[in-house]
């Protein structure tokens, strides 16, 4: 059994920004040299999110849209009068995405849908620098 640990650095502009992490990922598994097994992929912080989108723009912006409906960002938030930073809104978008994705891993690759990418979706309301971890656990070859 096999254990790999890594994260990857991101530099996102907030508001929503969408980005593609699914080469990270297969990076990661390719420096694990694990066949068989499963993942992690967990961003932390309380105002971004992981999950598995069709990364084309047209459902980036769908996602991005129904996130602002479901919870506006022109709207009072108490966490903003307890605050003053104006970003509660970023905190309850990422709540409803959550901040971690498990995958399992086959032959050596993540097991997706050929139109499913990794995606960190980052809601606050400026620019981040935001380290995603990456975590590996399995075997050089099928048990």
């Amino acid at each position: 059994m096999r254990f790999w640990n890594g994260c990857a650095e991101v530099q996102t502009r907030g508001r929503g920004e969408t980005v593609d992490m699914t080469g990270e990922v297969e990076a990661a598994i390719a420096a694990a040299g694990i066949s068989e097994g499963q993942g992690t992929v967990f961003v932390p912080g309380s105002t971004a999110g992981i999950t598995t989108i069709e990364y084309e723009p047209g459902v980036v912006r769908d996602l991005q849209e129904v996130l602002a409906r479901l919870v506006p960002d022109d709207v009072p938030y108490h966490h903003d009068r307890a605050w003053g930073d104006g970003n509660g809104y970023a905190h309850v978008r990422a709540a409803l995405i959550g901040p971690s994705l498990a995958f399992l891993v086959r032959s050596g690759r993540m097991v997706r849908g050929t139109w499913q990418q990794v995606v960190l979706c980052d809601f606050d309301n400026r620019p981040r620098s935001r380290r995603v971890e990456i975590q590996i656990l399995g075997c050089d070859s099928p048990p």
